[in-house]
């Protein structure tokens, strides 16, 4: 195991964020995420990292019933390109694996987009495999800063 599932427990801890962490064991799909987790499938958050500029990234917030909307989250961010990075520099620059990226207790604070529709109680990336971290949609936006709007559609 990673010291990911520490990192991400000691940077909610510091943003006095109230968790739950689950441990499970390995799942192959979201629905088996949400099944794990005991929560609804759109209450899985996934958490990616987009590359906005040349060592610039974002996290994004998604819920698992949706997608990104390019066009949303370019209009949001002013920028006409944007990309998802390889596996390698998303462990680079965010200090885990993909998978089990989170923004608690990233290696690099990047500014975090939370999707709107992101709301009660959610589950997101422990920082390792198998780990998550149960906690309220509004208190994690709020202790993260993060930017509230509209950039998904459903799956």
């Amino acid at each position: 195991m990673s010291d990911g599932p520490s990192r991400a427990r000691a940077a909610a801890d510091t943003l006095g964020l109230a968790y739950e962490v689950t441990r499970h064991g390995p799942v192959r799909s979201l629905a088996e995420a949400a099944v794990a987790g005991g929560v609804d499938p759109a209450a899985v958050v996934k958490t990616l990292v987009v590359r906005v500029a040349e060592g610039d990234y974002r996290f994004v917030l998604v819920p698992g019933d949706r997608e990104i909307s390019w066009p949303k989250l370019r209009a949001l961010l002013g920028v006409s390109r944007m990309s998802m990075p390889t596996a390698d520099v998303a462990r680079e620059v965010t200090g885990y694996v993909r998978g089990t990226i989170t923004p608690l207790g990233s290696t690099t604070a990047w500014p975090v987009v939370a999707d709107a529709s992101l709301v009660g109680e959610v589950s997101i990336g422990g920082g390792d495999h198998g780990v998550a971290m149960t906690v309220d949609a509004a208190s994690l936006v709020e202790a993260l800063g993060a930017t509230v709007a509209d950039v998904t559609d459903p799956a």
